[in-house]
């Protein structure tokens, strides 16, 4: 069985999505597996360094093919990224694609399976969509595509005939899975799989052993953590407004780390509110991924209410495998506030109540009990639901069995589905 993983990034790039695709290509490979993945040659923000068109990294074969790289300035660039990516990527399908393949493309860039589709069919490979965020809808909710309009019809369209098309589709969440079956989407080829962490790369350090602590200045603080994309799909005035509350709150730090669209518009905004209290930082190499989330008290997470139904911040699982409680800020019936309440780990404020953000935190810096019984919880519910070595196995029994069952795929796609009932 050979499994090919399509992904505009890969490791070492530190993004979510790289980190989600090169734990299953790992993972899998470690598992005996031929696994092939093609991605392009640069990381998400480093545009400069190429980096080998062909290497192998912990047995997984890796195929960086050529693509623009304008970066994420602009719309018009990040469009030509996009689709120079799924150019060059439906030519190496038609090049290299083997019969009975099982191909994964991901959705970075959105709407990959679209082209990569008729390819894939002409070479006899198997179809899996893993889906991380489902577009067209992201971009008509962010008012990139005109809402009704001929433009959202087609990719529409162009998408549910994809997945319709493919043998399996898998998404992280039941929530996105009835969504597309909204659609339309044949109930038989949707599966849920849960995200995941890794288990041993990403543990609870306390405050007074994490390194990263003292070389950022942090010791004796309370520490109100951000890690990920400044994305479209989140919203960061809330916690400007939070922060500039707390401005005169000595205790009190704010720590971003990330990078990607939004950085340069909160970094010019920190300055113009002079926001002493809030420090930036990049995101860190994988292998001080477990002090880079530890370094926080508590975390926050932020989604725009519309995009609820279409992602789910992966950053979730990794905050709750390091441990540390959660402020969300977003609707309070998503799926993330959802999991906080189930778990008892972390609370919900509405987009826009800067305030009340604010009065969370200053009630967690004095209650360290409550933060610490809420942190016991994330690690607890992040090992019942969200090992990696729980989602590997998943992915594995479904590749096994579309493999096993190729000529009678009804049956499978019927099984996969037990998830949502």
């Amino acid at each position: 069985m050979r499994v090919v993983l399509i992904n505009r990034y890969f490791h070492p790039d530190e993004s979510a999505t790289s980190r989600m695709v090169s734990s299953l290509a790992f993972g899998l490979a470690g598992k005996g597996v031929e696994v092939e993945i093609v991605t392009s040659r640069y990381r998400h923000d480093d545009p400069v360094e190429a980096m080998p068109r062909f290497e192998t990294i912990k047995g997984v074969g890796v195929h960086r093919i050529a693509a623009s790289y304008f970066g994420r300035a602009g719309l018009a660039g990040r469009a030509a990224d996009y689709a120079s990516f799924h150019a060059s990527a439906s030519f190496w399908c038609l090049a290299h694609i083997r019969h009975g393949d099982i191909v994964i493309p991901c959705t970075d860039p959105p709407l990959l399976s679209v082209s990569l589709e008729p390819a894939i069919a002409a070479r006899g490979g198997l179809l899996v969509n893993w889906l991380h965020d489902i577009f067209p809808e992201i971009a008509i909710e962010l008012g990139m595509i005109g809402r009704g309009g001929t433009a959202a019809r087609l990719a529409l369209a162009a998408r549910d005939r994809a997945l319709q098309r493919a043998s399996q589709n898998v998404v992280p969440t039941a929530a996105m899975a009835l969504g597309l079956l909204e659609r339309g989407i044949t109930r038989g080829t949707m599966g849920v799989i849960p995200y995941w962490s890794e288990e041993n790369e990403i543990r609870p350090i306390a405050p007074e052993l994490n390194p990263l602590r003292s070389e950022w200045n942090l010791t004796g603080r309370f520490v109100v953590g951000y890690s990920g994309n400044f994305g479209r799909a989140h919203e960061f005035e809330t916690l400007l407004d939070a922060a500039e509350h707390l401005r005169d709150h000595e205790p009190i730090r704010f720590l971003l780390i990330g990078g990607g669209f939004g950085r340069q518009t909160i970094e010019n905004e920190i300055g113009r509110r002079g926001l002493t209290n809030v420090i930036l930082r990049p995101l860190q190499p994988r292998e001080r991924l477990a002090e880079s989330l530890s370094a926080a008290d508590v975390h926050l997470i932020s989604l725009r209410s519309a995009l609820e139904p279409y992602v789910v911040p992966s950053k979730l699982y990794g905050i709750m495998a390091a441990g540390r409680p959660i402020l969300f800020i977003g609707a309070d019936d998503g799926e993330v506030a959802t999991t906080l309440r189930s778990g008892n780990f972390g609370q919900t404020v509405a987009i826009g109540q800067g305030r009340a953000l604010a009065a969370k935190i200053v009630e967690w810096q004095l209650d360290p009990a409550l933060c610490e019984a809420m942190g016991r919880r994330a690690r607890i519910a992040f090992e019942n639901g969200h090992l990696r070595a729980r989602g590997i196995t998943e992915w594995l029994e479904l590749l096994k069995a579309l493999k096993a069952q190729q000529a009678f795929r009804p049956s499978i796609r019927r099984g996969l589905f037990g998830r949502l009932g």
